[in-house]
């Protein structure tokens, strides 16, 4: 179903002009036929018209309903979908709640990371639209911890948050949100599978096209429960 929506609202203008050309061709065999049928004599000829009449018919109704499906899914239907619907992004689980779990392959791979001393400041961060209040620049977490902070863009399609161990490009997606968020809850993290040490924590915004704005960086470090 989610391949056909995306068809439908790729190739709509297509789609319009490949069932007008096909209207006009039908209708006009279903003038012809309907001339043929008023004016035949014999009964050979009026079951030729008849049959020729019933293909044409049937081939304008179903012309016509295609375009009222078209016309329907892309009018009403389509604009109501949330703008994630069509976005490809596997990485992320589009869930309304954030569980903040990752996957116990990219904790292992997480694992042999080198550690280094976390960065004093935030980066990219957006007062206003995206920022991350908590946690702060360079603060120590354990546990399960609830993030919080903004994000409230212009055309706001859906928000991520991810997590690298400090210095590497290696993101794991935690978890996806499709509220605006102000000054609230973005979702939670569970930092007990991850080895202990210094972290980056990035919030990433994309919009209702699918464009990702500059994400807001946080460097944290992660202690291990006493």
């Amino acid at each position: 179903m989610a391949d056909f929506l995306k068809f439908l609202a790729s190739y709509e203008a297509l789609i319009y002009i490949v069932l007008a050309i096909g209207g006009l061709f039908s209708f006009r065999w279903l003038y012809r036929s309907w001339q043929e049928w008023r004016v035949a004599v014999f009964n050979l000829e009026r079951e030729f018209s008849v049959r020729r009449l019933g293909r044409s018919a049937l081939i304008s109704v179903m012309i016509l309903v295609f375009f009222c499906i078209e016309f329907f899914m892309a009018s009403f239907v389509i604009p109501g979908l949330p703008a994630d619907f069509f976005l490809t992004t596997p990485t992320v689980d589009f869930i309304s709640t954030p569980t903040g779990t990752l996957s116990p392959e990219l904790m292992t791979q997480f694992a042999g990371q080198p550690q280094s001393a976390a960065q004093p400041d935030a980066a990219g961060c957006t007062p206003g639209q995206i920022t991350l209040t908590f946690p702060a620049p360079g603060d120590e977490i354990k546990g399960v911890v609830e993030l919080t902070g903004t994000v409230n863009i212009p055309n706001f399609g859906f928000y991520k948050y991810e997590v690298a161990p400090n210095g590497s490009d290696t993101w794991a997606t935690i978890a996806a949100g499709r509220a605006v968020v102000i000054e609230g809850s973005l979702g939670r993290w569970d930092t007990t599978a991850l080895t202990p040490g210094d972290y980056q924590l990035r919030l990433v915004v994309i919009d209702n096209q699918g464009t990702a704005l500059s994400p807001c960086v946080v460097p944290v470090q992660v202690v291990p429960i006493q």
